[in-house]
């Protein structure tokens, strides 16, 4: 899954990569969580005749998507993330999957390993040759009741690949540069066509590093977060087998 993730890299940067015009200034997000807005690059209108610059606007967007025919959001859940696996089906993200789909721009993201009902252990991964990395992502827009409309989106999630499976089962979903137009298009290509860029990342992309507990609250916004700290020792495993009674083993054969 991905529950929090950082945007640090330049505006120069960000704006190069994804050959963004409209981009404004930003300050380093250090702990993003959801609810809070995160930068999406969507497919724009076309640009002037004779411009070599793909179509690309970027928006914020809500993170937490709300489909169109969400009466009360309140008693809706926090969609955060969408399984690839499920999107073009499921009923919540089947419209932006196919009309709406974006890339979410990170410089890594949060996971964290389950030691044990009481204990966990915060990784930071982050892409191992640094540089910016673009989750698939998928928006929607929802209307109040009184008129106003509301950006809003969610980050697809995969199988995690062999590196990050022994911290958590799920992963973002990576989409590569040379991907970027391919995955925005929606107009020629439909969720089957895309559905070979919602696998997980090659192995030796990225590279998990422990972090502190600092990142566990959504108040502590700075560059510690993100800072190396020796791991905590994982609680020692039973493999105690447990002896099957003589009489059961008669019963296997």
């Amino acid at each position: 899954m991905c529950g929090r993730f950082g945007l640090i890299p330049t505006h120069s940067e960000l704006a190069e990569l994804f050959a963004l015009l409209d981009l404004e200034p930003f300050p380093p997000r250090y702990n993003i969580a959801p609810t809070q807005p995160i930068l999406m690059v969507m497919s724009g209108e076309p640009r002037e005749p004779g411009s070599n610059l793909p179509n690309r606007r970027s928006l914020l967007v809500r993170w937490g998507m709300l489909p169109g025919w969400v009466k009360d959001p309140k008693k809706f859940p926090l969609l955060f993330n969408a399984r690839s696996e499920e999107a073009a089906e499921k009923a919540a993200f089947r419209a932006a999957m196919r009309h709406r789909r974006t890339l979410v721009p990170a410089s890594g993201f949060y996971e964290w390993r389950k030691d044990g009902p009481k204990q966990s252990q915060p990784f930071w991964v982050r892409p191992k040759n640094g540089g910016i990395v673009a989750f698939g992502g998928l928006m929607e827009t929802w209307s109040e009741p009184g008129g106003s409309e509301i950006d809003t989106g969610a980050i697809l999630t995969t199988e995690a690949n062999a590196d990050l499976a022994p911290i958590h089962h799920r992963m973002p979903v990576v989409i590569h540069p040379q991907d970027f137009e391919r995955w925005l298009d929606c107009r020629d290509n439909e969720p089957r066509d895309v559905a070979a860029l919602m696998r997980p990342v090659q192995p030796d992309f990225f590279e998990a590093i422990p972090v502190s507990d600092r990142v566990n609250r959504v108040a502590n916004v700075g560059p510690e977060n993100m800072e190396p700290v020796e791991p905590k020792p994982a609680p020692a495993r039973n493999q105690k087998k447990t002896e099957m009674p003589a009489d059961e083993q008669l019963k296997l054969f």
